[in-house]
């Protein structure tokens, strides 16, 4: 029986876990905390994961929350104008809809259901000394621990990462209360709310420990109005910082927000970080060779809302790389080749994320308008956040766009 090691409890880290470990492979998880500390913990992130990855985690039979969680069968977008008004606003509707659940239920549900199944559960903080000695002592090491120190063995790759500063300042938060959007009180619907050179906000509905939330989630541009969030300690001055820029700049949102308050004390989450492409082998000073998972190798900016979404893409794509490879040695080609068959689908996303974070061109702003009128477009743009390499053919080249558009609403480009 093949051994295996997997660093980080994440997304990405249980999903490949327990899909090695269904699959008969001698799997030992490392993590840094408890289930328990982690359910007692700070929100992680916001993870709205669309149809695909969540058919991964059905393939492995581990959607205990889907009955639970919210159906999200629509993607919204809205454009604030100079007077805080919405020059623009649609919803998208979802071919498949998606959901959201609060890591810490579903990373600590992830982590006893492995261990209860047998895996080899250790709670410790690795470094690369240990790595060094696991290396020689495991067929396969996989770090899917996306900070810290164990990052730094893997080298940015410079010509896949445009971006060597944070480009967003993101604040989160969790909240009960907040209510419908009036113009679709019948549906839950993702909502992106632009505020040209300012930010973004996003509001989706997830499950949470105590049941149905919503998350609030600010982007700002570094510098500007909204990054305001460093430093704030108190969850409360958190959520009214969140509120008071929602009335400034989103009244429409923060409308249904004068009566939320915070799922708990542990619901605000704020950071920055540079999105950043590594190269996926890590060297060791042994001379052990160690594979990066999901955000180690490939880390977006949220505006797009794909990490858990690329994490199980990730996860899915190794899983079928190490099946398909049988007895033979996971060698430095075989790392290499499993991380090309992932960038395959990575390489879209980070593509498009990487075009959300800059100022959007115009033939773009004709399409988020155009979507206002003609429903296939805003139902197609909702659907590139499942299948991002989409976009490919009606969003990045103004050409295709026009023709898209033209096709669309009957006319010659």
């Amino acid at each position: 029986m093949r051994k295996i090691l997997i660093v980080g409890a994440g997304q990405s880290g249980l999903q490949l876990a327990l899909g090695l470990q269904a699959q008969g492979y001698e799997v030992t998880l490392m993590s840094n905390r408890t289930a328990d500390e982690i359910r007692s913990g700070r929100v992680m992130s916001t993870q709205c994961m669309f149809h695909t990855a969540l058919e991964h985690e059905r393939d492995l039979q581990i959607n205990f929350w889907e009955s639970q969680a919210p159906k999200i069968e629509g993607l919204g977008v809205s454009v604030s104008g100079p007077e805080s008004q919405r020059v623009i606003d649609w919803v998208g509707k979802l071919d498949g809809y998606a959901q959201s659940v609060d890591q810490r239920l579903k990373m600590a549900g992830w982590m006893e259901t492995f261990a209860q199944r047998g895996g080899q559960l250790v709670i410790h903080g690795a470094a690369v000394s240990d790595l060094d000695y696991f290396a020689r002592t495991y067929d396969l090491v996989l770090v899917s621990a996306g900070k810290g120190e164990l990052v730094s063995m893997f080298g940015r790759d410079a010509s896949r990462s445009p971006y060597s500063e944070p480009q967003r300042a993101l604040a989160v938060s969790y909240v009960h209360g907040l209510g419908p959007r009036p113009e679709h009180p019948e549906f839950d619907a993702v909502r992106c709310n632009l505020v040209p050179g300012v930010g973004e906000l996003f509001i989706m509905p997830t499950l949470t420990l105590s049941g149905r939330a919503d998350i609030l989630f600010w982007e700002g541009i570094p510098g500007g109005p909204l990054d305001v969030f460093q430093g704030v300690k108190d969850p409360a001055e958190h959520l009214s910082l969140t509120l008071e820029l929602m009335e400034k700049y989103t009244p429409w949102e923060y409308a249904r927000a004068t009566k939320v308050e915070l799922t708990d004390a542990n619901g605000t989450l704020a950071g920055r970080y540079a999105p950043t492409v590594r190269n996926p082998i890590g060297r060791l000073p042994g001379g052990g060779r160690v594979l990066g998972v999901a955000d180690v190798v490939v880390a977006n900016d949220p505006i797009t809302g794909q990490g858990s979404n690329s994490a199980s893409k990730c996860a899915a794509s190794y899983l079928a790389s190490i099946v398909e490879h049988g007895d033979r040695p996971f060698d430095e080609e075989w790392m290499q080749a499993t991380f090309d068959g992932y960038w395959e689908t990575a390489q879209h996303v980070t593509k498009w994320t990487n075009a959300m974070l800059g100022v959007p061109p115009e033939h773009v702003l004709n399409l988020i308008g155009a979507a206002g009128q003609l429903q296939p477009v805003a139902d197609r743009f909702a659907n590139g956040f499942n299948d991002p390499a989409d976009f490919e053919n009606f969003f990045f080249d103004p050409d295709k766009t026009s023709a898209y558009l033209a096709s669309v609403s009957g006319t010659t480009a």
